[in-house]
């Protein structure tokens, strides 16, 4: 048997002993050497069983301990997997497939809002956009403005959708490089974030859909470094 092979029995036979009650949940699992003796298998591969089982939810780790049975969680689930997305495609890239992800579910979160949000909603993401606008300025800005989209979010009452929204927009904000005029890029933003909510006070899915297209864009490549330069001006056309 393969050791890809031997991990995923181990890993199946684990969520199974799980599943059926075998291993109680927040239980710690067998040591790696228990298991490489009952498998006959090595500790890498073992190892390998146990990150198939983390990805999957059953697992969960904290350092200095040994790993303890899980039961899967939609927030835990969607962490490992931001974990794995990151170490597949690396910092940059993930970054920019996650962006493009968030762009999609928020861009249909103001189309869906201009069409269906209700007075309760309205109201929610009004008390947002204003919270927002208090923070101009000032480090609380950030969270503002999560809660701002966020607000727009929960009108889709989906709560996969919530939960990836949740589980990367901070992230994503967190590991953006400062800008050099920190208020001003709040003001832009800010009358952005403006502009989505009249149009869908409005019921307007064209312009909120445009506009939140738009400022999610801007604001994602407002934040890109600039390339490097040799230092040399390029000559002048004709030479």
């Amino acid at each position: 048997m393969t050791a890809q092979r031997a991990s995923g029995v181990i890993a199946e036979t684990l969520i199974a002993e799980i599943r059926g009650g075998q291993i109680a949940p927040d239980s710690p699992l067998p040591t790696e050497r228990e298991l490489g003796e009952r498998f006959g298998a090595s500790r890498p591969t073992v190892r390998e069983a146990f990150a198939q089982m983390q990805l999957r939810g059953y697992l969960k780790t904290q350092t200095g301990h040994r790993p303890r049975a899980a039961t899967p969680s939609l927030e835990g689930v969607l962490t490992a997997a931001g974990d794995h997305l990151r170490d597949v495609l690396g910092d940059d890239e993930s970054r920019a497939h996650l962006e493009q992800m968030r762009q999609f579910i928020e861009s249909g979160a103001a189309r869906q809002a201009a069409m269906h949000a209700d007075n309760i909603r309205i109201t929610r993401i009004r008390s947002a956009l204003d919270r927002n606008f208090e923070a101009i300025g000032t480090p609380d800005f950030a969270s503002s403005d999560i809660a701002f989209h966020r607000a727009l979010v929960t009108v889709i009452d989906n709560p996969v959708i919530l939960a990836l929204h949740d589980m990367f927009v901070s992230g994503m904000l967190a590991r953006r490089a400062p800008t050099d005029d920190p208020a001003r890029y709040d003001r832009i933003a800010y009358e952005e974030h403006r502009a989505i909510y009249e149009a869908v006070l409005a019921g307007d899915v064209v312009t909120a859909t445009d506009v939140m297209d738009r400022h999610l864009a801007r604001s994602y490549r407002a934040r890109l470094k600039a390339p490097r330069s040799t230092g040399m001006d390029l000559p002048p056309e004709g030479d």
